[in-house]
């Protein structure tokens, strides 16, 4: 890869720009996986604790039409081990290990550790349940109560349920049109100010927690039962073939909220409604279930009595890993002409149901080549895909809350790295960016975290291809490894553009990292496409000629430059 190339003045013809689509895609095939999990914890007191209480939440063996788990040789253990220890049910079912130390020593190392075997089965699914529901069996009434965080009976909550579900008969096409509007209204932002249904609808952004809380608002306001379902995703990643060559799904690895709504005739069954209606892929570890996140919040709890002179309260360090001893993923996607704009996916599902209609956005204007002559760059401008968490350190991500007179607790929460590593040698990544308008770069920042290795890095801009990276138009300056920090979390790096900058024309092109040497960097991704197109986020083998790898996620950048009025 070149590490420079002349900046020019670039004009791609807006008809070679693809326009966005519908992005329902179908699925078929299967998933299966056996999991060796492991959940490490270590727990500093601190001065001052004189009780502390730790619970953990048993894995259980699940079924449904389409994702199953089976748990084997579960075990959980405490170093030193607590005064007390007590096992038993909640009223949702969970099974529930609560240690206690009466007299706390200065550190606490837990190990859980269990095997999964998993499986996702996306066939045809057929549905015929009515609706509205005709009854509702008693035990599922608590899954249609409001809740502090599932304001189901708050009237814009009730308004947009039955705006959304206006002239329906099936509960599934109340169902799909319900998740279609959550994942193309909220933008995932993490941590979010609030994590309640409300604040999701009004301010259109959150994380898994707040995706599954207006998820079960509306759902619950129009009498489908929907619980709450709280686990870990792993980060092991499966491709999905379809026309295009292969879109590939990764999650972080860490703690992770979705959702199960109960059909007549299908019992309960698994959505993320970030991405996913009628399963979730077998990359899921289920663990507890209730009505809202505070409800499900036993597994992993921390709680403590102090005196009221403490100077300290304990901390918490978490790590979650997982081994795949065997991993079978044979899926093959088709993409419909229904359906949101952001990508969800589905089994193929026969029963009735209306195919939601989106338009394609229009294509960026053409400049004739007479008016660029004429341009005056004079106007700021800054844009990309630029929220994500800056210098959080991963490892100590907690909060404490008060729980009565120098009472603490220390729930768990669901701050998770997403970060690709993107300076392999074998495996080369680049990102989509769009603009409407003519820019003049001077500097694109991307989202990196240093690790350590020695080297270079720079930007290299390369044209758009029918929809993939192509040549490359303009590189920056190179950065030395040594100059970014080795400092926890993630942090804007400028790379400078501004001795010879690049002239774009309305259009897309795309930003690849470059780097020599053995650098070991992080660039940290959003889930979804919060800016971009569905495939704007591409990889490939570095021997390869043609990026046909496409990513579910988006790298998080900005453009910098100046524009015209």
């Amino acid at each position: 890869m070149g590490k420079r190339t002349v900046a020019f003045l670039i004009g791609i013809a807006a008809m070679g720009i693809a326009s966005l689509q519908a992005e329902n895609f179908t699925l078929r095939g299967d998933m299966g996986s056996a999991i060796r999990y492991e959940l490490q914890e270590r727990i500093t007191t601190g001065d001052g604790v004189r009780k502390l209480v730790l619970s953990f939440v048993v894995p259980q063996n699940y079924s449904s039409p389409t994702y199953r788990q089976q748990i084997q040789d579960f075990d959980l253990s405490f170093r030193p081990s607590p005064q007390e220890k007590t096992r038993g049910r909640d009223a949702r079912g969970n099974e529930i290990i609560t240690a206690t130390w009466n007299a706390p020593p200065a550190a606490i190392d837990v190990r859980l550790n269990c095997s999964a075997l998993n499986a996702t089965e996306l066939s045809t699914l057929e549905t015929h349940s009515p609706f509205p529901l005709p009854s509702t069996d008693p035990a599922m009434r608590d899954y249609l109560r409001p809740t502090e965080l599932v304001q189901t009976d708050d009237p814009r909550i009730r308004k947009l349920a039955r705006e959304l579900t206006e002239d329906v008969r099936t509960q599934f096409d109340a169902v799909q049109r319900i998740i279609s509007f959550v994942v193309d209204h909220v933008r995932y932002v993490t941590p979010p100010e609030r994590y309640d249904a409300l604040y999701s609808l009004e301010s259109g952004k959150g994380n898994c927690q707040n995706y599954s809380h207006l998820s079960a608002a509306l759902l619950r306001n129009v009498g489908i039962p929907t619980r709450i379902v709280n686990g870990f995703t792993l980060n092991q990643p499966y491709s999905v073939a379809w026309k295009k060559g292969v879109l590939t799904f990764k999650m972080g690895q860490g703690r992770h909220s979705w959702i199960e709504v109960w059909f007549p005739d299908l019992g309960w069954v698994p959505f993320d409604p970030q991405n996913t209606v009628l399963f979730v892929s077998n990359r899921y570890i289920r663990i507890e279930v209730g009505m809202d996140n505070n409800e499900t919040k036993n597994d992993g709890l921390l709680r403590w009595v102090q005196q009221q002179d403490a100077a300290e309260q304990p901390t918490l360090q978490e790590n979650i890993n997982a081994q795949f001893g065997s991993d079978r993923v044979n899926v093959r996607g088709d993409q419909q002409a229904y359906g949101p704009k952001n990508i969800l996916l589905s089994p193929d599902v026969r029963g009735a149901f209306k195919q939601i209609e989106r338009k394609p956005m229009p294509p960026p204007p053409v400049i004739p080549a007479e008016e660029r002559k004429r341009l005056k760059f004079t106007v700021p401008i800054r844009f990309g895909n630029m929220e994500f968490p800056e210098d959080v350190d991963f490892a100590f991500p907690r909060t404490t809350k008060a729980s009565g007179a120098n009472s603490f607790e220390m729930s768990k929460n669901f701050l998770v790295e997403t970060a690709e590593y993107v300076t392999t040698k074998r495996t080369q990544f680049a990102q989509i960016f769009v603009t409407r308008k003519p820019v003049k770069i001077q500097k694109i920042g991307l989202a990196l975290h240093n690790f350590g290795g020695e080297g270079v890095l720079w930007v290299d801009i390369l044209q758009d291809e029918k929809g993939k990276p192509g040549k490359p138009l303009s590189s920056s300056e190179w950065i030395d490894l040594s100059q970014l920090p080795l400092r926890p979390g993630y942090r804007w790096t400028d790379f400078d553009f501004r001795r010879e900058p690049p002239i774009l024309m309305p259009g897309q092109y795309w930003i690849a990292l470059g780097f020599t040497g053995s650098p070991i960097v992080n660039w940290y991704f959003t889930y979804g496409k919060p800016v971009g197109p569905i495939d704007g986020t591409r990889y490939k083998d570095v021997f390869e000629e043609d990026w046909s790898g496409a990513m579910n996620y988006e790298f998080n950048y900005r453009v910098v430059g100046l524009t015209v009025r």
